[in-house]
């Protein structure tokens, strides 16, 4: 199949410097690879979704069930600003 695509200057360069790295021997070798690795990056964005609105879904399970509770945020930070002031003291 031949498909041809019009690309902006700056794009177009793009490709032809790495055609001129050597790496690749051909522009349409440059395209491939970058549709290999665009369809790459879509799959790991969706997974990173599908874990996400499962942790989501989790969150919401575990509210709906009375494992959550609010937190104090303050407490949290005076905690946290004790232990990073040992570790500053011991070094």
């Amino acid at each position: 199949m031949s498909l041809n695509v019009s690309l902006p200057p700056e794009l177009e360069n793009r490709v032809r410097r790495h055609v001129e790295s050597g790496l690749y021997g051909s522009a349409s070798e440059v395209i491939r690879e970058a549709l290999r690795l665009f369809e790459a990056y879509q799959e790991m964005r969706a997974a990173s979704l599908l874990a996400l609105k499962a942790d989501i879904d989790q969150g919401v399970a575990d509210i709906k069930a009375g494992r959550a509770r609010e937190i104090d945020i303050e407490s949290i930070k005076q905690r946290g600003r004790a232990t990073l002031a040992r570790f500053e003291e011991a070094s």
